[in-house]
């Protein structure tokens, strides 16, 4: 049988050995209180890959001495649950984790419950999806949900260190000596994977050649080479990709100016020009508007060039926006004003056109009284003339609210002043 990877042979039985997620497992945290009370219910870890959730799932196991089975709903079927129920009718309870839980479906989420709800069988499902978002509410609503953060370069560290010296899991049992900077580069380049940077590790170590006092003596660039690994990890369908859209446009309307250029640069390493194009306009519209009207102008421009480019130069007409856009005053006074418009309509704040801006270019408009009194503000002096243009029914709603924000919107924000006086 092949060894298993080090990762795998690094897994913690014990809560006390899982690296990092302090905020779920440290003193006086509601996982840890559970743990200790032995008071467990079904649950399901959610974050990126590498961060321990499977680890953790099987540490929870071990610290509780609750027998466990370990099933891939991607992967196991009915049958194989069915075999997993049948054991835990022998012990009483047992302990079902459960990776890539989002991807169950209806026949074994429905054959899962009745035992959930009996406490036959505790879940504890992993998985990197959004369970809000991908897991049926039935199996939602029956568990609490975790969430693991990415562990922090320093964490990743310890595990390595942890490895060097495990005499029986990780490669204690090698004389290695290994440059601090070959450590802090795959705790950097592995994107908060533990996983990834441990795999990595073994094969540095393994890949280098004993020198003749018997020592293995790992460098900077053999670590780098083990890696192969860039240090940002963005799966373009993935949550992790929508909250660094969600923070390249907040930083943008923010004006904080390194923030948007480092999402950005995410992006870019995604190579996700179709949701940057798209977020870019958005935000010339909704977070600038009026404040720079020629904003959306040039913002489509570099759009426009960035796609004749490709990657990489497309990065830079699309840095030249950023720059913009994060650096220009601010006005979402039309944003706000459409969706105050709709959100009455939508709540009934509507009525008849007003009978004199009715159609009238067909014959018996005027008959009907279409049109008859309308004024035609050409004929008039700088082209204005008072009368109603909203129903009845909403005569008074203002929905536009100009703001000081620049030149431009207070010029029109004046005109406005003037009109509805």
């Amino acid at each position: 049988m092949k060894k298993q990877p080090l990762a795998y042979r690094m897994r913690p039985t014990n809560i006390d050995d899982v690296i990092g997620q302090q905020d779920l497992l440290g003193e006086g945290q509601l996982l840890r209180r559970m743990i200790e009370a032995n008071q467990l219910s079904s649950m399901v870890l959610y974050g990126p890959p590498g961060t321990g959730k499977t680890s953790i799932a099987r540490a929870i196991a071990g610290t509780s001495n609750i027998h466990f089975r370990m099933l891939n709903a991607t992967v196991h079927n009915k049958k194989d649950m069915e075999v997993v129920v049948e054991e835990a009718k022998m012990y009483g309870t047992l302990i079902l984790i459960l990776d890539e839980v989002h991807r169950l479906d209806k026949a074994k989420q429905d054959f899962l419950l009745p035992h959930l709800e009996s406490g036959l069988l505790l879940l504890i499902g992993a998985t990197t999806a959004n369970p809000y978002h991908s897991i049926n509410p039935a199996i939602r609503s029956r568990c609490h949900i975790f969430e693991l953060e990415q562990l922090q370069a320093l964490d990743i560290e310890k595990a390595l260190f942890r490895a060097l010296k495990d005499k029986e899991n990780g490669i204690g049992t090698e004389t290695v000596e290994i440059e601090d900077k070959a450590i802090r580069h795959l705790s950097l380049a592995c994107g908060g994977d533990v996983r990834a940077a441990l795999n990595a590790l073994e094969l540095a170590v393994l890949s280098t050649p004993k020198t003749t006092d018997n020592v293995r003596k790992v460098s900077l660039k053999t670590a780098e080479q083990s890696i192969q690994k860039k240090s940002i990890q963005h799966d373009k369908s993935g949550d992790a990709h929508y909250d660094v859209l969600s923070a390249f446009q907040k930083s943008i309307r923010g004006s904080d100016v390194n923030a948007a250029l480092h999402y950005l640069a995410r992006l870019l390493e995604a190579g996700d020009l179709v949701s940057i194009h798209r977020r870019l306009l958005v935000i010339a519209y909704e977070d600038i508007g009026l404040a720079n009207p020629q904003a959306g102008t040039r913002t489509l421009s570099a759009i426009e060039a960035a796609e004749r480019l490709g990657l990489p130069e497309a990065r830079i007409p699309l840095a030249n926006a950023v720059v913009e856009l994060a650096l220009s005053p601010k006005s979402n006074s039309a944003y706000a004003g459409i969706n105050a418009a709709i959100e009455a309509l939508q709540s009934g704040g509507t009525g008849d056109v007003p009978v004199h801006l009715k159609d009238a270019h067909y014959k018996g408009a005027k008959n009907l009284g279409r049109g008859v009194t309308y004024k035609y503000p050409h004929d008039y002096e700088n082209g204005w003339v008072r009368q109603q243009y909203l129903p009845d029914a909403i005569m008074d709603h203002v929905y536009f609210k100009p703001k000081p924000s620049g030149k431009f919107e207070m010029a029109l924000a004046d005109i406005y002043k003037k009109i509805q006086n």
